[in-house]
């Protein structure tokens, strides 16, 4: 199941550096697809907006690298608002 999927490579992502750097730059969803079928997961852009109601916010950005620089910030899904 792709869901499952999803959860398996954001849990990859915690642990795993180079995932992190390249979910941070990710632009949009279709990136963040391209960037988990290159890391060997099957993924739907219908599972990322599934996801995003049923994952918190912080185990997106945790994935991702987590935490906010001096820079915009990214999401799995969408650039930060101003003064993030």
């Amino acid at each position: 199941m792709s869901e499952e999927q999803l959860k398996a490579f954001l849990e990859k992502a915690k642990g795993d550096s180079n995932l992190q750097e390249k979910l941070e730059v990710a632009a949009d969803a279709d990136a963040v697809l391209s960037i988990a079928t290159e890391a060997g997961f099957s993924i739907s852009a219908d599972d990322l907006k599934n996801a995003q109601s049923e994952i918190s916010d912080d185990e997106l950005e945790s994935a991702a690298g987590g935490g906010h620089s001096g820079s915009p910030c990214h999401s799995v899904y969408t650039q930060c608002p101003d003064g993030c």
